[in-house]
């Protein structure tokens, strides 16, 4: 998969304009802050799981994981990774730039009012 098609697919979103419930800043920051939330327990979850099991096994020992220093391809994995998490975690921000400017879509609760 390469760099802009990871990019596109962080960026995915369901059709249709997006439902507000609280203000819209408000919940641009909400939903920045919990997908950050998200990333970061999963990842926390994993982690644990490979410490413990390499700490487990004896192949990881006190201070190993603090002094590792990545080789230049690990490097550019994850810058890459880094990219596509900040493309994630800013879903929002993209999809309402895109929804600027495609004016045809539509909100849900939009419909809603126009049809009581």
């Amino acid at each position: 998969m390469s760099f802009a098609d990871a990019l596109g697919e962080a960026g995915a979103k369901p059709a249709g304009k997006r439902p507000y419930f609280l203000e819209p800043q408000v919940e641009r920051v909400l939903a920045i802050t919990m997908a950050v939330a998200q990333e970061l327990a999963v990842s926390r979850q994993r982690v644990d799981t490979l410490e413990r099991l390499l700490t487990a096994r004896g192949l990881l020992g006190d201070g190993e994981i603090d002094a590792f220093a990545p080789d230049p391809l690990a490097a550019t994995e994850r810058a890459m990774w880094s990219q596509e998490y900040i493309a994630r975690i800013l879903r929002i921000v993209q999809q309402e730039n895109e929804a600027a400017i495609a004016t045809s879509d539509v909100a849900s609760g939009d419909v809603g009012d126009q049809l009581g």
